[in-house]
C-alpha cells in the first residue's frame, strides 16, 4: 500500500511541475493536456505497472544474474557485494557517480539501438506508440523492454566494480531525467544540447518524419551518436509527427503486451 501510494504522491507532483512547465515552454501548444489526450489512460496504467510489477520482476532478474556472475558466494551476495574492494569502489561516490552515468549511457546506447533492431523491434515499438508525447508518455514500455536494458545496463555496471551505493542513487536520477526527456517542451539547450540530451534531441528520435528516424538513441550523452553517426538536431524547427507510420501496437494495454510476442513469432 505504501508503493501504491508513493506512486500516487509522485504522479500528482510531478503533474502539477509539468503542468507548469508544459505551459510555459510547449513543444506543440496545440496538443491537449496529458489527462486529456489519446493514450492517457494505456500509460496510466503503464505507471503503476512498471514499479509495482515490472521492477519487481527486474529485481528478481538481477539476482539470477549476480548468482550466475558469483555462484561461489550465492548465500551473502548482498555482503559481498557491499564489501568488494575494487579499483572503481576505492574512489569517491561523486566520481563513480559521474563515470558510472557515462558507461551507464553508453551501454544504454547499444541497447537502444538494439531494440531498434529488426529482432528487438516489436517490443520497443509500444514505446514510440504514443502519436502526442509529453511527460506521461515516458512511461509506456514494455516489461521486456524494460527488463532486458535494465539487466544489461546494471550486469555491466555490477561487473565493472562500482559502489552498490552510487548504483542505487543513479537509478532515480535516470527515471526522472527519461520523463523530462518526454516532456511537450521546446527546450534544445542551445550548444549545451550537443553535450546534454534535451527534450528537443529526444522529440527528433520520438517522430515519425523519415528524416528522424533511427537517430538521436542516447538518454544523457549526444556525444554517442554524434561519434556513431546517429545525430539529428535541426536548430530551426521541431518535429510534428510522431508515433507508428503504421498500426504495428495495439492501441490498448493487454493488446500491446501481447502483440510483440505475435510479431516475433511470425
Amino acid at each position: 500500500m505504501n508503493r501504491i501510494g508513493g506512486l500516487f504522491i509522485a504522479l500528482t507532483l510531478l503533474s502539477a511541475v509539468f503542468w507548469a512547465i508544459e505551459s510555459l515552454f510547449p513543444a506543440n501548444p496545440r496538443q491537449l493536456r496529458f489527462y486529456r489526450r489519446r493514450g492517457f489512460r494505456i500509460d496510466l496504467a503503464y505507471w503503476f505497472l512498471t514499479p509495482l510489477v515490472t521492477k519487481s520482476i527486474s529485481q528478481i532478474g538481477m539476482a539470477v544474474i549476480l548468482i550466475l556472475l558469483y555462484r561461489r558466494n550465492i548465500h551473502d551476495i548482498q555482503t559481498m557485494l557491499n564489501a568488494r574492494d575494487t579499483l572503481l569502489a576505492r574512489q569517491a561516490l561523486w566520481l563513480q557517480a559521474i563515470e558510472m552515468v557515462f558507461v551507464g549511457d553508453f551501454v544504454g546506447y547499444w541497447t537502444h539501438r538494439w531494440f531498434h533492431s529488426c529482432r528487438m523491434w516489436a517490443f520497443h515499438a509500444i514505446h514510440h506508440g504514443s502519436s502526442e508525447l509529453d511527460w506521461l508518455s515516458a512511461a509506456r514500455v514494455h516489461p521486456i523492454n524494460d527488463w532486458l536494458s535494465r539487466w544489461i545496463q546494471a550486469s555491466v555496471v555490477v561487473v565493472l566494480g562500482f559502489s552498490p551505493v552510487a548504483i542505487a542513487a543513479y537509478l532515480p536520477f535516470l527515471t526522472f531525467y527519461a520523463i523530462l526527456l518526454h516532456a511537450n517542451v521546446s527546450w534544445g539547450f542551445g550548444q549545451l544540447g550537443r553535450l546534454i540530451a534535451s527534450p528537443k534531441f529526444h522529440r527528433w528520435h520520438h517522430t515519425s518524419e523519415d528524416e528522424g528516424l533511427d537517430k538521436n538513441f542516447a538518454g544523457l550523452f549526444p556525444l554517442f551518436d554524434i561519434l556513431f553517426g546517429t545525430y539529428y538536431m535541426p536548430e530551426d524547427r521541431l518535429p510534428e509527427r510522431f508515433g507508428l507510420n503504421k498500426d504495428d501496437a495495439q492501441q490498448t494495454f493487454w493488446g500491446q503486451m501481447i502483440s510483440p510476442f505475435r510479431t516475433v513469432g511470425d
